[in-house]
């Protein structure tokens, strides 16, 4: 039961990052475009701020989740006299994530903070540089995301 418990928050924190992900790309981007720079950069800060703060939480529940029934596999199979090998699909999904976090940490620790900054300063060319910067690597990352969800469930 337990075990279906931390699957479920593990598919729900991916659901919640790669799901924002395409929507502030595919969606909120677009749409934002209409706006002038001011108005469309401080929404741009303020969403990105709520869902960096949320993606963060599910980078905790999917790393620690993951972490947790990769070890529990293995527990299992040395308890069983086994040696446990870890599927190809479950390794790419660990090193994918991994590189997805590693980005994530990037955008929330460097790019975020000098777009908001910018954008309280209202040094306009500069956050929309920021912004440029944080639309270009949140697009690796839905990549990366889009190829873990297919590599999980194409096997």
């Amino acid at each position: 039961m337990f075990y279906n418990a931390l699957k479920f928050a593990h598919l729900l924190a991916i659901i919640l990052w790669v799901g924002g992900m395409i929507f502030a790309h595919c969606f909120l981007r677009p749409a934002a475009a209409a706006l002038e720079p001011p108005q469309r950069l401080r929404l741009m800060r303020d969403v990105l701020g709520r869902f960096l703060n949320a993606v963060l939480w599910a980078v905790v529940v999917a790393l620690g989740s993951g972490a947790w029934m990769i070890g529990r596999s293995a527990r299992q199979a040395a308890e069983s006299g086994g040696n446990f090998h870890m599927p190809p699909s479950w390794m790419a999904m660990a090193l994918l994530g991994l590189m997805m976090t590693a980005i994530f940490g990037y955008i929330r620790y460097a790019l975020y903070p000098r777009l908001a900054r910018a954008v309280q300063a209202g040094e306009w060319p500069v956050a929309g540089a920021a912004m440029v910067a944080v639309k270009n690597w949140v697009t690796i990352n839905l990549a990366l995301g889009l190829l873990t969800v297919a590599v999980v469930m194409l096997g």
